[in-house]
């Protein structure tokens, strides 16, 4: 992994004439083109010309002190589920191949676009969101950064999202989390992955998995990073960021669901932080959530996903079915068993769900787990593996889905140390909590790694 900047740190030396805006795509561009790289199967659509003419834009209006931001002309990269004028949005597969392009960009594409961020190009992604892995059988797997050498999963459905930030092929990236999208593949990959309060962000503009459960969030290098994407996103001013002191801060560390069936690694690492937060002073406490047993319960027919899936995809799936994923069109035709009524009873008991854990999590800031209860797998071990890649998919899976069933939010943190395997931390709260949640995280990303 190389090192790389921040989006403070780049906007800083865009401020100061030390770089332009022209330079920094074009050095992503020789990352994505590097045939020793993850370039061809991060991406699935290169903008380059549209990127270099954005950039210069951007130059011009920064030496006229015109820049609409002070990131103005940072590259980002965008998920292939989202729409962008003149493209067509494949979401991962190729049963959209003959799509008419976009007429116009989705809401959250539009405002990265207003504050001046360059769009690089659309990143891989699980076909259809559907899966926390990040395989796919139509455009390649890119390879996790964790042991190149060998090939780790890099977590789904935003695969591409997250190795385009690790690898330098952009500086930040759009993706989105229907059950940990963005905090599953941030975690495997040693970067930061925020899940926003879905109603902060609009939804218009992208292939949906589950319009019940689905968010929009950006993937980055840091806390503040993800923070600022997030204010971009949500259109609210970019406010900086005051770290909370760890002395203080009050954690619930849920024993329901989130610690059953850990990863020898990820319980050693989550350990390990919350030894270090508790030594500066958090107030780390254990308790039983038993809300978190009913989530399994209103998903045993396949849940939200599938039933919701299935309505947007059934008539593409009964004439181009052969095209798809057999793992995402398997999970996406279980929504057909799914009556009206036991959609109607979900709903019911989500909304239970919800509101009996918000008056549960009340009295802490944050609930604090790790944020996959798996490391990243070999991609050789699930390739053709089914019964593998299942039990895999559950694991990476588990944890994040609590959270975006109870319409909360949630970021996940780095918690390994240098040349450990990718671990991450979660800290998640209810619903309307994110800046608390991004204050937090401020507060403790470094000192975790310790």
């Amino acid at each position: 992994m190389i090192s790389l900047p921040t989006l403070a740190t780049l906007a800083d030396d865009l401020t100061k004439g030390r770089t332009t805006a022209r330079k920094l795509v074009e050095e992503c561009l020789a990352r994505i083109a590097d045939s020793n790289g993850e370039g061809q199967r991060t991406f699935i659509h290169v903008d380059r010309d549209a990127a270099l003419a954005a950039a210069d834009a951007m130059d011009i209006l920064r030496k006229a002190n015109a820049a609409p931001s002070r990131f103005a002309g940072i590259p980002l990269s965008v998920k292939d589920l989202f729409d962008i004028t003149g493209q067509v949005t494949r979401a991962g597969s190729r049963a959209l191949d003959d799509s008419a392009p976009a007429e116009v960009d989705a809401p959250v594409v539009a405002r990265l676009r207003r504050a001046g961020f360059v769009v690089i190009g659309r990143t891989n992604m699980t076909e259809f969101a559907y899966s926390g892995i990040g395989i796919n059988p139509h455009y390649g797997t890119p390879k996790g950064a964790w042991n190149r050498s060998v090939g780790h999963v890099p977590g789904g459905s935003s695969s591409g999202a997250a190795v385009s930030v690790v690898d330098g092929m952009a500086h930040g990236a759009l993706g989105t989390d229907t059950g940990g999208s963005c905090r599953i593949p941030a975690a495997y990959n040693g970067i930061v992955g925020f899940k926003p309060t879905q109603r902060r962000i609009p939804l218009d503009g992208g292939v949906p998995l589950s319009t019940t459960l689905d968010s929009y969030g950006p993937l980055a290098r840091s806390v503040t990073c993800c923070a600022v994407l997030d204010a971009v996103l949500a259109n609210e001013p970019i406010i900086p960021l005051q770290a909370r002191p760890i002395r203080g801060m009050r954690l619930a560390v849920p024993t329901t669901v989130a610690l059953d069936e850990l990863d020898g690694t990820v319980a050693r690492t989550f350990d390990r932080a919350m030894d270090t937060l508790s030594r500066q002073g958090a107030s780390i406490v254990r308790i039983e959530v038993p809300e978190f047993l009913d989530v399994g319960i209103i998903g045993a027919k396949g849940g939200f996903a599938a039933a919701e899936s299935f309505a947007w995809h059934r008539f593409l799936i009964t004439s181009k079915g052969d095209i798809y994923d057999s793992r995402v069109s398997a999970r996406i035709l279980r929504g057909e068993a799914i009556t009206a009524a036991d959609y109607i009873e979900m709903l019911n008991a989500r909304r239970s769900l919800i509101a009996r854990t918000a008056a549960r999590l009340a009295p802490y800031d944050a609930l604090v787990m790790p944020t996959a209860a798996n490391t990243p797998p070999r991609i050789a071990d699930l390739a053709e593996d089914d019964k593998a890649f299942a039990a895999a998919n559950i694991l990476s899976l588990r944890n994040c889905t609590l959270i975006n069933m109870i319409d909360g939010c949630a970021i996940s943190l780095p918690a390994h140390r240098e040349g450990e395997v990718p671990v991450g931390l979660m800290l998640a709260a209810a619903g309307g909590a994110d800046r608390r949640i991004f204050e937090l995280a401020a507060g403790m990303e470094d000192l975790i790694r310790v």
